[in-house]
């Protein structure tokens, strides 16, 4: 198995980026190579078989992928790639005060990455805005159990 992430931003304002250095550096601590992306100009053509995934996105507008995520999701749904292989865990920033579409961009990808065939690993963090936790905290945390799953690898509480 490898031991490598890859670990993909969909972010509006940089929330979902400091959530995705935080569990770079969770990874790192435990000898998982980890590699930020920005979504930026990226398409369904990042997934490869044979990696593991780490989706970071935040959700804005009513219920709607950032800008720049918007390429991937898109690529993902219109040319619907075969992802078996490739497994995923998503860290999901949304508001609980807007209900109906709460943590919506990550419920967005993880329901078309499993449609094609990808493997969810562990629990969707879904983290909420009026929680009063910092959502790289939240990430800090949640990556302990989460990298264990993934990986294998004993990881100390944050």
């Amino acid at each position: 198995m490898s031991t490598t992430l890859c670990i993909l931003v969909g972010t509006t304002t940089g929330n979902a980026q400091y959530c995705a250095e935080e569990a770079a550096f969770r990874a790192q601590a435990v000898n998982v190579e980890a590699e930020v992306l920005p979504m930026d100009g990226l398409d369904a053509s990042i997934f490869k078989a044979g990696t593991t995934y780490l989706l970071c996105v935040s959700t804005y507008g009513q219920g709607d992928v950032p800008d720049n995520a918007r390429g991937v999701y898109e690529t993902l749904v219109k040319n619907k790639p075969d992802l078996s292989g490739v497994r995923f865990g998503i860290v999901s920033l949304g508001d609980s005060s807007h209900a109906q579409t709460f943590c919506f961009a990550g419920k967005r990808f993880e329901n078309i990455l499993a449609k094609l065939g990808a493997e969810r690993v562990g629990e969707v963090l879904n983290h909420d805005a009026s929680s009063g936790t910092m959502p790289e905290e939240a990430t800090a945390e949640w990556m302990a159990t989460w990298l264990a799953q993934a990986f294998q690898v004993h990881t100390p509480a944050p």
